[in-house]
C-alpha cells in the first residue's frame, strides 16, 4: 500500500483476532516509531509501556470502559507522561544532547536556560497538558506506521487513568497514562472493517493560498 492507501485502509478496530499477535519485529518498528515522534522542543516527556498479557489486558478492560478491543489485542501500547518535568529534566536533556552532538555548552546554555525559566514560570497543569499534548503527537506518529505496515489499532481517550497507574505500577515510575492504543489485526467479522470511511471534502478542510 502507499501512504494515501494505508490511511484509507486504517480505521480503529472495534474487534481483534486474539488468536493473532505481533510479531517481535513489528512490536520493535512501533517502539522505533514512538522514539522517533516529533515532540515540542525535542524533551520527549514522554514514554510508552507495552503490556503483551491476557490476564493483565483483562483487568484493564474493566478500567476501559469494557471495551473488550483492549483484552483482545495483540498487545496494548499506554502512551505516559512524565508526572515531573523540572530544571533536572531539563538539564538531562541537555546533557544528553551534548553527549550525541558533542556541542559546546556556550552553544547549548541560553536555550536550556530559557527552557529552565519558561518551564519554571508553568502551573502544573499547564505543564501537563503541554505533555500530553506530546502524547497525541505520538499516537498520531504510531497510527500512520501502524497502517502503513498492515498493523490495525484502535485509539482511546475512555479509560480510567488512575486505576491503569496503580495496576501497571506507574506511579512507582514517575508516570501518567494518557491514552491507549490496543495494536494487532483485525477479526475477520468485524464489520466496521467494511464501512466506507466518512470524512469532509478536501475542498472543506484544505484552504490553499497562492
Amino acid at each position: 500500500m502507499n501512504s494515501i492507501e494505508a490511511l484509507n485502509w486504517r480505521y480503529a478496530t472495534k474487534k481483534f483476532d486474539e488468536d493473532l499477535f505481533l510479531s517481535e519485529e513489528k512490536v520493535e518498528i512501533l517502539k522505533q516509531a514512538f522514539n522517533l515522534t516529533a515532540t515540542s522542543y525535542g524533551l520527549q516527556p514522554i514514554k510508552l509501556v507495552v503490556v503483551h498479557n491476557k490476564e493483565l489486558q483483562q483487568k484493564m478492560v474493566g478500567y476501559s470502559m469494557n471495551q473488550q478491543q483492549v483484552g483482545t489485542a495483540s498487545h496494548v501500547f499506554v502512551f505516559c507522561i512524565e508526572r515531573v518535568i523540572d530544571q533536572i529534566f531539563i538539564e538531562n536533556y541537555f546533557n544528553y544532547v551534548q553527549k550525541i552532538r558533542a556541542t559546546p555548552n556556550e552553544v547549548l546554555s541560553p536555550f536550556k536556560d530559557f527552557l529552565i525559566d519558561d518551564f519554571g514560570k508553568k502551573h502544573e497543569k499547564e505543564i501537563f497538558s503541554w505533555a500530553t499534548n506530546q502524547a497525541f503527537l505520538a499516537m498520531g506518529t504510531l497510527l500512520t506506521v501502524a497502517a502503513a505496515e498492515g498493523i490495525d489499532t484502535c485509539p482511546m481517550e475512555g479509560f480510567e487513568p488512575a486505576k491503569y497507574d496503580k495496576l501497571l505500577g506507574l506511579e512507582a515510575l514517575n508516570l501518567k497514562s494518557v491514552l491507549v492504543l490496543p495494536v494487532g489485526y483485525r477479526a475477520k467479522d468485524d464489520m466496521f472493517s467494511e464501512f466506507k470511511k466518512v470524512r469532509r471534502p478536501i475542498s472543506d478542510v484544505i484552504i490553499d493560498l497562492k
